[in-house]
């Protein structure tokens, strides 16, 4: 292995062990230092099982509206990873359409 880089999140838990804050940091950052933030998602593919491991985390105090949004904004990058991953363009605009139709149903679509 040439190089290595490390991703770390630091959870602070409250007394019945729901997350109060949750920090990150990543070597190799531009100024190697921990971000707050409020929400996470992680998935990791077990190549040995087949089966997707995840880990969804958020703050006690992530306001709804926040996390539609960031559920919105997830949902989009992973048709866009989808599609960079696999070239499937056709399954990959089904699920933008998809996304369009949750933001309105969330009621999180911009004014145009």
């Amino acid at each position: 292995m040439k190089d290595q880089s490390e991703i770390k999140f630091t959870i602070g838990l409250d007394e019945n062990q729901v997350p109060e804050k949750i920090d990150w940091e990543a070597t190799g950052s531009k100024d190697g230092a921990k971000k707050p933030c409020t929400a996470l998602l992680v998935s990791v593919w077990d190549g040995d099982d087949k089966s997707t491991l995840k880990i969804d985390l958020w703050t006690k105090d992530m306001p709804v509206d926040e996390m539609k949004i960031f559920f919105h904004q997830a949902l989009l990058s992973m048709a866009d990873t989808f599609e960079k991953a696999t070239g499937e363009k056709a399954i990959t605009g089904d699920l933008r359409d998809y996304c369009h139709h949750f933001a309105d149903k969330m009621k999180i679509l911009k004014s145009q």
